[in-house]
């Protein structure tokens, strides 16, 4: 395999960039190809058989740009899709949510943890299933925020509306006394700064975007797959695709990177 190949990263839309940015800071060497599925968007509602339907075509259209590596940057698609194409393909593939779920073991001291995610994250009940595997004891609470992908695409990040709503969908998990909260959806860590005002300081928030770029870096390493090439311009060495709206996603894109990005290509997902 081609150590300097692309590392392949997808998520439903604009929020796995969260996760491709902190590939880029870890490893600004290396060249990334991500697929935002922007025309069916959002995830968290479909069926996991959609969901594997979908995550298969993007797998074939990032294989066709030969990636050494596949990230699944979306917490929905992770939980319903990684087992299955996992034993699919032949090169390192991991999703968001198991990098996440060890940090968070470790970090709790009371043993009770708080997920907030997607409608279907929450549902699939993985981030219950792979925290248990580190601490059965541990008392899991799942909420689902579905409002908070569209406001925070829609850039009211910082917004009483988005305020209020996060007041509301996190309640309960203040009145359960959680001492530890995953981002569970690649969109949140842009409000997290909202979240830890509501949830207050004594809250561990764990960032699954950051955690899973740490694991990818140590695969690669223990699989001899870092890039041997350096100093790459970063318009050359980072490619988008899109299967809708090119012009908006390349908008949200610029908000979050430290550089502006060349307007991605669309394509038809529905071909592979």
């Amino acid at each position: 395999m081609d150590r300097n190949a692309p590392i392949g990263v997808f998520d439903s839309g604009v929020g796995g960039m969260t996760v491709a940015r902190e590939i880029m800071r870890q490893m600004p060497e290396e060249k990334i190809v991500y697929f935002g599925d922007t025309a069916r968007v959002p995830y968290g509602s479909k069926s996991k058989n959609t969901i594997l339907k979908y995550s298969r075509q993007i797998v074939r259209f990032l294989m066709t740009k030969n990636v050494k590596a596949i990230v699944i940057a979306c917490n929905t698609a992770s939980a319903f899709a990684l087992e299955e194409i996992s034993k699919e393909i032949d090169i390192p593939i991991i999703g968001v949510i198991k990098p996440g779920a060890k940090v968070a073991a470790d970090a709790t001291h009371n043993g009770k943890i708080g997920v907030i995610g997607t409608e279907g994250t929450i549902r699939s009940g993985l981030y219950t299933k792979i925290l248990k595997q580190f601490d059965e004891n541990l008392e899991i609470i799942g909420k689902a925020c579905p409002l908070f992908c569209p406001l925070v695409e829609e850039g009211m990040w910082h917004d009483s509306v988005t305020d209020e709503i996060a007041r509301r969908y996190l309640e309960q998990l203040k009145k359960e006394e959680v001492d530890t909260l995953i981002l569970g959806c690649t969109h949140y860590p842009l409000i997290r700064s909202t979240i830890r005002n509501i949830m207050g300081e004594g809250i561990q928030l764990v960032n699954p975007a950051y955690e899973t770029a740490v694991s990818l870096r140590r695969i690669l390493e223990w699989k001899d797959l870092t890039t041997e090439e350096h100093g790459n311009v970063k318009s050359q060495q980072y490619d988008f695709y899109v299967s809708d709206d090119p012009e908006k996603f390349q908008q949200f894109a610029n908000s979050i990177l430290p550089f502006e990005i060349n307007k991605p290509q669309q394509i038809n997902i529905e071909e592979f």
